[in-house]
Protein backbone atom coordinates (compact mmCIF):
# COMPACT_ATOMS: atom_id res chain seq x y z
CA UNK A 1 0.00 0.00 0.00
CA UNK A 2 1.11 3.58 -0.62
CA UNK A 3 0.76 6.15 2.14
CA UNK A 4 -0.17 9.54 0.70
CA UNK A 5 -1.25 12.83 2.25
CA UNK A 6 -4.41 14.68 1.29
CA UNK A 7 -4.36 18.48 1.11
CA UNK A 8 -6.00 18.68 4.58
CA UNK A 9 -3.06 16.62 5.99
CA UNK A 10 -5.12 13.46 6.52
CA UNK A 11 -3.43 10.19 5.65
CA UNK A 12 -4.61 8.15 2.68
CA UNK A 13 -3.55 4.58 1.88
CA UNK A 14 -3.96 3.41 -1.73
CA UNK A 15 -3.34 0.10 -3.43
CA UNK A 16 -0.72 0.83 -6.14
CA UNK A 17 -2.13 -1.93 -8.33
CA UNK A 18 -5.31 0.13 -8.72
CA UNK A 19 -3.60 3.38 -9.77
CA UNK A 20 -4.36 4.18 -13.39
CA UNK A 21 -2.89 7.67 -13.68
CA UNK A 22 -1.10 10.42 -11.72
CA UNK A 23 -1.41 14.00 -12.97
CA UNK A 24 0.25 17.25 -11.88
CA UNK A 25 -2.37 20.01 -12.13
CA UNK A 26 -0.39 21.63 -10.17
CA UNK A 27 -1.40 19.40 -7.23
CA UNK A 28 -0.99 15.67 -7.78
CA UNK A 29 -4.25 13.98 -8.78
CA UNK A 30 -4.25 10.19 -8.45
CA UNK A 31 -6.91 8.40 -10.52
CA UNK A 32 -7.77 4.79 -9.72
CA UNK A 33 -9.05 2.20 -12.17
CA UNK A 34 -12.55 2.58 -10.68
CA UNK A 35 -12.57 6.30 -11.56
CA UNK A 36 -12.07 7.64 -8.03
CA UNK A 37 -9.72 10.62 -7.88
CA UNK A 38 -7.63 11.83 -4.96
CA UNK A 39 -5.70 15.09 -4.67
CA UNK A 40 -2.52 14.59 -2.65
CA UNK A 41 0.49 16.61 -1.46
CA UNK A 42 3.19 14.29 -2.84
CA UNK A 43 4.59 15.10 -6.27
CA UNK A 44 4.09 12.67 -9.18
CA UNK A 45 7.80 11.74 -9.26
CA UNK A 46 7.71 10.60 -5.62
CA UNK A 47 4.49 8.68 -6.21
CA UNK A 48 6.03 6.95 -9.25
CA UNK A 49 9.15 6.02 -7.25
CA UNK A 50 6.97 4.64 -4.43
CA UNK A 51 4.96 2.57 -6.94
CA UNK A 52 8.15 1.09 -8.42
CA UNK A 53 9.42 0.31 -4.91
CA UNK A 54 6.11 -1.42 -4.12
CA UNK A 55 6.27 -3.49 -7.33
CA UNK A 56 9.82 -4.55 -6.48
CA UNK A 57 8.82 -5.47 -2.92
CA UNK A 58 6.17 -7.90 -4.20
CA UNK A 59 8.39 -9.24 -6.98
CA UNK A 60 6.65 -7.92 -10.10
CA UNK A 61 9.33 -5.43 -11.16
CA UNK A 62 12.98 -6.16 -11.77
CA UNK A 63 15.86 -4.36 -10.16
CA UNK A 64 17.91 -2.10 -12.45
CA UNK A 65 21.41 -3.38 -13.08
CA UNK A 66 24.50 -1.39 -12.19
CA UNK A 67 25.06 -0.85 -15.94
CA UNK A 68 21.90 1.22 -16.26
CA UNK A 69 19.35 -1.42 -17.19
CA UNK A 70 15.65 -0.61 -17.16
CA UNK A 71 13.70 -1.08 -13.87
Amino acid sequence: MLRLTRLNDSELWLNPLLIEMVEATPDAVVTLTNGHKYIVRENPEKIAADIVQFYRSIGIAGVASAKGGAP
